[in-house]
């Protein structure tokens, strides 16, 4: 994927003058040690011009690993550390940056070898919060050599999507469809999360797919996507069409990104795009999704937002599905029940008309657009991309900004069950624990739209972070409560 940041950490050990600054030189070596042998060089560089003990040596490290090429920092308090220098170097740092901290190594050096970097911590987040700056602080900050490796290691992900947002440009066509009030987008959060948006029309969109007709390379790209779909290119009349739509929207995105180095595209497929193009884009969305721009169906400004995002975090292929339809009790019955430890109303169908990519697909046709093919005729709405989702652990979540400009986040693990949907579409058969629960007084209460980012494992907890780090109050970043654990607006006597 060449649409994502690659993070170089860089880590600053720093020390109080009255403590040994061999404490924190140790300590910083030991951690690198422990990181590299773990986890490889590719992601951090370790400061070796200063342990910051003062403001100019803060100057100096941030000089350092600007001209290293690192895009976010952790703080490493080897000992008690400066609480002032510390955070100004986080308060001056462009880009993401954590705080860990060294625990004591054994009990025979508590005297000229104790460090006193727990207590040191509680400082240094006192004084991030006087100065309004924004750090990452592990749950459990203060570790050995190896524990705070594995806490930088958990920060790369997280680090890699706050990266991604400040350089991200969303490129919308259209307004969104009628009756899709649900999939409002107030773009002022976008500006508070440091994301530019270009909106453009559909008339502008179908001008320059207009100008592609006879491009040099729709022959080539008729031959990847013949290669991709294999047996399942139900439809190969329709290809020279899709590849000159693809082609369009890769030139648009090299000659619209400006300075912003990712894009994600929210783009229009109904109701005039398959009377006037000629097709449906589903099975070309799921191809640039592929490459690492999310592209998300009806201009779901927000939906395609939480795509780039889960993409940041788990480095791999996302989507974006309707929360559908229930599962049926006869499908319940004859393929979940007993073999399964979930409810019936832990499960649903998460839907979309084609834009899964093929490889998050057991199998897959290029097949037409039922729904739409009931008002239009069938050839102007060949495009989909169907099949069943591949079953295995999925994170279901989703960023959004209220109509009054309030960010809101939820999150969900589960799974894709494996069994046969029986059904159209790309889709799936999800379960979630506490899904009923969690639909009532998450999904509805807080008036989420129906489109769901889907992330192919269990990203929970660094999206968690991730949403906290780019200030989604605590309140509004949802999850699915645990049995016995109500929410605000769960009935306690239902």
């Amino acid at each position: 994927m060449n649409n994502l940041p690659q993070v170089k950490i860089g880590i600053v050990a720093v020390s109080r003058d009255c403590f040994p600054e061999s404490l924190s030189v140790n300590r910083r070596k030991a951690l690198v040690e422990a990181y590299t042998a773990k986890y490889g060089t590719e992601a951090i560089y370790e400061c070796p011009v200063c342990i910051v003990e003062s403001e100019i040596h803060m100057v100096q490290a941030l000089e350092d690993i600007r001209a290293n090429g690192c895009n976010a920092l952790c703080v490493y308090l080897g000992n008690f550390g400066p609480e002032i220098s510390e955070t100004l170097l986080a308060k001056h740092f462009d880009g993401p940056a954590m705080f860990i901290a060294a625990a004591e190594e054994t009990q025979n050096d508590l005297v000229g070898g104790r460090g006193d970097a727990y207590c040191g911590m509680l400082n240094a987040s006192y004084n991030l919060k006087l100065r309004n700056v924004k750090a990452y602080i592990p749950e459990n900050p203060v570790g050995t050599a190896a524990q705070c490796a594995d806490m930088i290691h958990e920060f790369v992900p997280i680090a890699r999507a706050i990266v991604g947002l400040s350089d991200l440009k969303i490129i919308s066509f259209g307004p969104r469809p009628l009756n899709f009030l649900a999939c409002n987008a107030p773009i002022k959060q976008l500006y508070n999360l440091g994301v530019e948006i270009e909106e453009n029309s559909e008339l502008d969109l179908f001008e320059a797919f207009k100008k592609h007709e006879g491009d040099e390379r729709i022959p080539a790209k008729v031959k990847e996507m013949e290669e991709e779909l294999g047996v399942g290119n139900k439809k190969p009349e329709v290809l020279p069409k899709l590849a000159q739509y693809e082609l369009t929207l890769l030139d648009w995105v090299e000659a619209h990104k400006g300075y912003r180095k990712y894009v994600a595209i929210a783009g229009k497929c109904w109701p005039a795009f398959q009377t006037q193009f000629g097709f449906v884009p589903c099975y070309v969305n799921s191809r640039l999704t592929g490459m690492g721009i999310p592209v998300s169906c009806e201009v779901d400004i927000y939906g395609c937002l939480s795509e780039f995002i889960g993409t940041c975090v788990s480095e791999d292929i996302v989507t974006l599905l309707d929360i559908n339809n229930t599962v049926p009790d006869d499908m319940y019955e004859e393929s979940i029940n007993k073999k399964y430890d979930y409810t019936h109303n832990e499960t649903f169908m998460g839907f979309h008309c084609g834009n899964t990519n093929t490889k998050k697909l057991s199998s897959c046709n290029m097949k037409y657009q039922m729904i739409m093919a009931r008002t239009l005729p069938e050839e102007v709405t060949q495009g989909t991309l169907e099949g069943d989702i591949i079953p295995g652990d999925i994170t279901f979540y989703r960023l959004q900004s209220t109509a009054d400009n309030k960010l809101r986040a939820y999150i969900a693990q589960g799974e894709v069950l494996p069994v046969a949907t029986r059904s159209f579409g790309g889709i799936g058969v999800f379960a979630i624990p506490e899904m009923g629960r969690f639909y009532r007084h998450v999904l509805i209460e807080k008036n989420y739209p129906h489109h769901g980012a889907v992330a192919f494992g269990h990203f929970g907890k660094a999206l968690y972070e991730v949403f906290k780090y780019i200030g989604v109050p605590v309140e509004d970043l949802n999850y699915n409560q645990p049995k016995g654990v109500l929410y605000p607006t769960e009935n306690p006597f239902a």
